[in-house]
């Protein structure tokens, strides 16, 4: 039907006929010429329908935006001065010789160039919203991402192996979605949070490279990053160690930027150990364009009449600050702008101090009102440990660790992007390592995993997992991009007795070790080799790529933050026929009004 997309014309097919098919993008009648824009995936070429072909002419003057056409006609070049540098086809247009219309379209709900839309519109008519030039754009662009994904593993011997999609409800992670079974009354399936467990059993079963581009399923709280069916990559190997997974994976997503966007990431990637990630920025994803850095002062303000700041220092808190440089010339409403920030992190303020002459460390070089309260060997190592200089602003934190972290981490980022403390490059990746392999569940009081209970503890720490799991950390990495984390994975655990350890750790038993793990546990059984893996986020990935500010934008049928699709009414009810095949009866909640009440 078509011979050519509209974005392949060039000028080297100058007096050629071409058929073109596609969509009127928009329509313009100049004094008896008219001109159409016809888009198709590729992009836009420009149609030219002249009254010397009355015929066409007719139907082109019946033509509206969205109408689907299909156009035969000859390439020429576009005269001196009318030329479109933008467009891939703006050297030439199409003088039009036949128009067929193969279907009209009503008018639509939004114009496609409309630049403010609500994304509660762009959901309801996503069909149309596709269509836009810069959504066709990003979906090119996840497929090119994928396909580059698929090559280079397939390059490196790894081969795609299909894991189910109802599996098993097992702990630890997020919620699971649950799939009633009808022939099973009274019993669920779950959807994948991840092939985690089916991937450490093709590994037992001697596939040694796999992977996947697969949708896993997690019923939690939305975000701009999140949807509750997301995209993974997800690549399991054998007879690796910790290194070499690393490094194999670097040169993967090295040879995916490359070859989709055409980006060289740095060779190698710089690593750093989570815990200096967390002491330098605050995150285990920090964004390291930004320059800023926080600065640990805990020992130091341990002895000073400032209660915010020795309570937490001499209780097991983090008292830590974080140097602006130039910051003191940010206002009173810039500093009560950025206490509110931190607030939403759970901090209870912000604490600052004005450097307005580093050689006084007193009130009278130092603006703010708790300078008072500190004594004067406090101040000075606070300068000096910070690197501060006259006229910068420091900013403290003081509290729980994790709020000092969580909101000195998130101010650092906010303030580098808006008052530009950036270093000038376009990506910095990062692997972060050595991870954690316990945190303490205070409400429970037990051990969790930090990644899940089969990742593998150091070598060296195995003997911590009796004595002292904190002390313990994994052999976990993830991946870290421009202040996202863009994968993570680990080296499994594949001998039976250093699993048996973690899970006395994590104070599961025999019992319940058997019947949430048992098909695995007993697939490690029989010579499990050592494995790891890892998985990457293509939705995150590809967001990146497009500079988009959510994944929706990259996701051809996206769910909202409240987990519907706008699109087709999901999610919704059922009739009861289909609940009492499923066994299934509602609990409804009896509102009775005060009139009818006893």
């Amino acid at each position: 039907m078509r011979t050519h997309y509209c974005g392949q014309l060039n000028a080297s097919l100058c007096d050629q006929i071409v058929t073109l098919a596609g969509w009127a993008h928009r329509r313009r009648d100049h004094g008896g010429v008219i001109f159409i824009d016809l888009r198709d995936r590729e992009g836009l070429a420009q149609v030219v329908c002249d009254p010397d072909r009355p015929d066409s002419f007719r139907i082109a003057e019946s033509v509206r935006n969205e109408f689907c056409l299909k156009i035969t006609g000859k390439v020429r070049m576009r005269p001196e001065g009318t030329r479109n540098p933008n467009l891939a086809s703006g050297d030439i247009e199409i003088l039009c010789h036949d128009i067929e219309v193969l279907n009209p379209s009503v008018t639509p709900p939004f114009q496609l160039d409309d630049e403010n839309l609500t994304e509660n519109v762009r959901l309801t008519h996503r069909v149309i919203d596709l269509r836009r030039p810069q959504m066709q754009r990003n979906l090119m662009l996840r497929y090119k991402t994928a396909r580059a994904f698929r090559r280079f593993l397939d390059d490196h011997g790894f081969i795609d192996v299909e894991t189910p999609m109802l599996t098993k409800s097992t702990p630890e992670g997020a919620r699971d979605y649950l799939v009633p079974s009808r022939v099973h009354p009274g019993q669920f399936f779950a959807l994948p949070q991840s092939p985690q467990l089916f991937k450490q059993l093709l590994m037992v079963a001697g596939f040694d490279r796999y992977y996947q581009i697969v949708k896993c399923f997690r019923d939690e709280d939305l975000r701009a990053d999140r949807q509750p069916e997301f995209t993974q990559v997800d690549i399991e190997t054998s007879f690796m160690d910790e290194g070499e997974i690393t490094a194999l994976i670097e040169a993967l997503i090295r040879y995916v930027f490359k070859d989709a966007i055409g980006v060289d990431l740095p060779d190698p990637f710089p690593r750093m150990t989570y815990a200096e990630a967390m002491s330098r920025f605050g995150s285990d994803k920090p964004d390291l364009r930004v320059t800023l850095e926080l600065t640990d002062i805990t020992d130091l303000v341990a002895d000073v009449a400032f209660k915010v700041f020795s309570g937490p220092a001499t209780s097991g808190g983090r008292v830590a600050a974080l140097r602006v440089p130039g910051g003191a010339s940010l206002t009173r409403g810039e500093i009560d702008e950025y206490t509110r920030f931190v607030g939403i992190y759970g901090a209870k303020g912000l604490a600052y101090i004005k450097v307005n002459d580093v050689t006084q460390p007193n009130e009278t070089g130092l603006q703010s009102p708790i300078v008072k309260n500190l004594h004067e060997a406090a101040l000075k190592g606070i300068l000096a440990r910070t690197g501060a200089q006259s006229g910068d602003l420091i900013f403290f934190g003081a509290d729980k660790t994790k709020v000092v972290n969580d909101a000195l981490g998130a101010l650092r980022v906010k303030l580098g992007h808006e008052k530009g403390y950036l270093n000038g490059k376009d990506w910095e990746p990062l692997w972060v390592v050595d991870f954690p392999m316990f945190e303490y569940d205070e409400e429970e009081k037990r051990w969790t995993a930090c990644h899940h209970p089969f990742t593998s503890p150091k070598d060296e720490h195995i003997p911590f997992l009796q004595s002292d799991p904190g002390k313990c950390l994994a052999k976990a990495y993830d991946l870290a991009l421009n202040g996202w984390e863009i994968g993570g994975g680990s080296v499994r655990i594949h001998r039976s007795e250093v699993q048996e350890a973690v899970f006395r750790a994590l104070n599961i038993g025999p019992e319940e070790q058997q019947a949430k793990f048992g098909f695995l546990l007993d697939a490690l059984k029989y010579g499990a080799p050592p494995h790891g893996g890892l998985a990457f986020g293509l939705d995150r990935i590809v967001t990146m790529m497009a500079g988009a500010e959510s994944i929706r934008d990259v996701i051809a049928f996206p769910k909202t933050q409240r987990a519907q699709c706008l699109l087709t009414d999901a999610p919704s009810g059922v009739d009861e026929k289909q609940l009492r095949e499923l066994h299934i009866r509602l609990r409804q909640k009896l509102e009775t009004s005060a009139e009818t009440a006893p």
